[in-house]
């Protein structure tokens, strides 16, 4: 039993520093939107419509809103969509649209269709009434940098792309927000590799974020739309895979600071927030989610506890050396500090129980509650299966 640990404990090793190597190949190969290429991107390029979902979201709409306003690209309309709102959300839109006509335009729905989630539902509605060049998905807590569209358009035209992500800013108010975010960017180098998200043949380096999905119409048409989508849990990633699925030109960009969004206040609020997430994540299956609990064990937990022991100094001491480079490389389009390597096996615990947390909730609830609304795990589950299908 020894020796079985002692050679995973080298496994585990080997693995970290092949994957934290390839980073530091690819990372610098991912455009960056402060680059000087970008500054004097055009500010009347192709007509874009930015799409803003919102459901009781009274407290950060309106910021949301303004500073889609506030961009200095000219060929640009906003639709907010008011999702069933029960506090004030509504009246705000038609404020803000009342502000800025012809620039803000506003949808109300009354009532959810079955078949379909609210966030989908609300943004296929919008979808439908668009008929610009470009569309852009994003949620009602974000906030944009006044040059972030025109960087954005200026290299979704220049690269061809039909799917183009953003990748966002956190804003961090606490020390266990930060510990939490950048454990998630560290592990998310090992789901999807944003270097080859631009390879068509590595089809399984999708990536999408709510935050910042800018798609061509066409794109959009291509994949079917939320249509085709319209009981995804977790449906960013989901178009993501769908634009990857098909074969169409995928890209995704960094730029600090440029779309920030404060996911939720400290470690339970990112725990309430993932629970809705991450079991949807695994396609509802019990044994993709339990293999990885058992990876963030073996991967981020056990080589803390391995650098005390002489049998795994070693090799733990290269997983650690290769977690705080890895820290350090995503740390510097994030903006979050290399030194939160230290909190890595505090946040891969806490993931860990969430990851339990979303599976066993979501099986005693029978589903998933999303902002008020119930939906049956049995219609998950076949959307997801109808989508592996396609």
């Amino acid at each position: 039993m020894t020796i079985f640990f002692e050679v995973l404990a080298w496994v585990v090793a080997a693995a970290w520093v092949s994957r934290v190597w390839a980073a530091a190949w690819g990372l610098p190969r991912v455009a960056d939107l402060w680059g000087a290429e970008f500054v004097g991107a055009a500010k009347d390029g192709p007509r874009l419509t930015v799409v803003v979902p919102a459901r009781d979201e009274g407290g950060s709409v309106r910021a949301c809103l303004e500073s889609l306003v506030g961009q200095d690209y000219a060929n640009l309309t906003v639709v907010a969509v008011d999702d069933r709102s029960m506090d004030g959300t509504g009246a705000i839109l038609d404020a803000v649209a009342a502000e800025h006509p012809g620039r803000v335009r506003v949808i109300h729905v009354a009532e959810l269709p079955g078949g379909w989630l609210g966030k989908t539902h609300a943004m296929a509605l919008a979808a439908r009434e668009v008929e610009s060049e470009f569309v852009l998905f994003t949620d009602a807590d974000v906030m944009f940098e006044p040059t972030a569209l025109r960087r954005a358009m200026g290299y979704a035209v220049s690269a061809e792309a039909d799917h183009l992500v953003l990748m966002p800013t956190t804003i961090i108010k606490r020390w266990d927000e930060a510990a939490l975010l950048s454990f998630f960017q560290i592990f998310g180098l090992w789901a999807t590799r944003p270097w080859k998200v631009a390879d068509a043949k590595a089809k399984r380096d999708a990536i999408g974020v709510g935050a910042f999905n800018l798609v061509r119409r066409t794109a959009y048409d291509a994949v079917g739309g939320w249509e085709a989508l319209r009981m995804e849990v977790v449906e960013d990633l989901a178009l993501a895979r769908r634009v990857k699925e098909v074969g169409l030109r995928q890209r995704v960009v960094f730029g600090k600071g440029l779309v920030r969004v404060h996911w939720a206040s400290g470690v339970w609020g990112l725990v309430g927030v993932m629970t809705k997430n991450v079991f949807a994540a695994t396609g509802f299956q019990p044994v993709v989610l339990l293999g990885g609990v058992g990876w963030l064990a073996s991967f981020c937990i056990l080589p803390f506890l391995g650098v005390w022991s002489w049998a795994y100094w070693f090799p733990s001491w290269i997983v650690v050396g290769s977690m705080a480079w890895a820290y350090r490389l995503m740390g510097r389009h994030s903006g979050l500090s290399a030194w939160n390597v230290l909190l890595a096996p505090f946040a891969a615990a806490v993931f860990a129980f969430t990851m339990l947390r979303s599976m066993v909730v979501t099986l005693w609830q029978g589903g998933v509650v999303w902002r008020g609304t119930f939906y049956a795990l049995g219609d998950l589950r076949q959307s997801v299966e109808e989508r592996q299908k396609r």
